[in-house]
């Protein structure tokens, strides 16, 4: 690869990194800044138009991809304009209930999550992280089998514990110690489940003390997805 192009691949993590890690901060910070000014002073403050635009910048981002790829490009693009032109126009209503959206983003984000790890729990389909062991591993045991299934509840119950863990937080506690749990703790908490997990297997399973991760599973899952194969057949015990 020519020493430009990866230069300028090198530069699209790293700017990605950054947006991922700027982006809770910045969302922390103006929803801890705006309760305690509101606490103080019964009204918003100037930094509500900050964190109404970082609010809605991760689902404008989406949509904009997606409407990009779209062959009614024209079309999605022109419903996406208006209804930032709507948001804009309740600007105020906007800034004045912007944790909402980071709510709302926190949530469905898990409870989407949730329903892809559990739907493949249903009778008839592979669990998720079993369809990951298959494309690391290849054949799996019987009690690999039976493994990788309770790794995907665990997952399931995760993603649905933090949902609604957050709606809990947000209805009752104070808004800053919402903001803590949802925009500083969530990927601290995905990377303790994977931590716990390894550290299951090895208990479980020390012989797989230097196999392949989850993390594994998912990158060959995402490269097959762009490739374009088959999703894995339900798998049988290997002999």
């Amino acid at each position: 690869m020519p020493l430009l192009a990866r230069l300028l691949r090198t530069g699209r993590w790293v700017l990605l990194a950054g947006l991922a890690a700027s982006y809770p901060l910045l969302a922390h910070y103006t929803t801890a800044h705006q309760a305690a000014a509101v606490s103080a002073q019964g009204q918003p403050v100037p930094l509500t138009l900050v964190g109404a635009l970082v609010a809605v910048a991760p689902a404008t981002l989406i949509a904009l991809a997606v409407a990009w790829r779209s062959p009614r490009r024209t079309l999605w693009l022109a419903a996406l304009a208006a209804v930032l032109g709507l948001l804009a126009w309740q600007r105020a209503l906007l800034e004045a209930h912007f944790s909402w959206v980071y709510l709302a983003d926190h949530v469905v984000s898990n409870v989407l999550l949730g329903v892809f790890f559990g739907r493949t729990l249903l009778p008839g389909r592979t669990p998720l992280c079993t369809t990951f062991a298959i494309m690391v591993h290849g054949p799996l045991s019987a009690q690999m089998l039976r493994y990788s299934r309770q790794v995907t509840v665990a997952w399931t119950t995760f993603f649905a514990t933090v949902a609604a863990i957050s709606l809990l937080l947000f209805g009752f506690a104070p808004r800053e110690t919402w903001s803590v749990f949802a925009n500083l703790l969530a990927f601290p908490l995905v990377a303790a489940m994977f931590v716990a997990e390894y550290a299951v297997r090895l208990i479980k399973m020390p012989w797989m003390r230097h196999e392949g991760s989850i993390l594994d599973g998912v990158r060959a899952y995402l490269r097959s997805s762009r490739e374009g194969a088959a999703p894995a057949a339900p798998p049988q015990p290997r002999s």
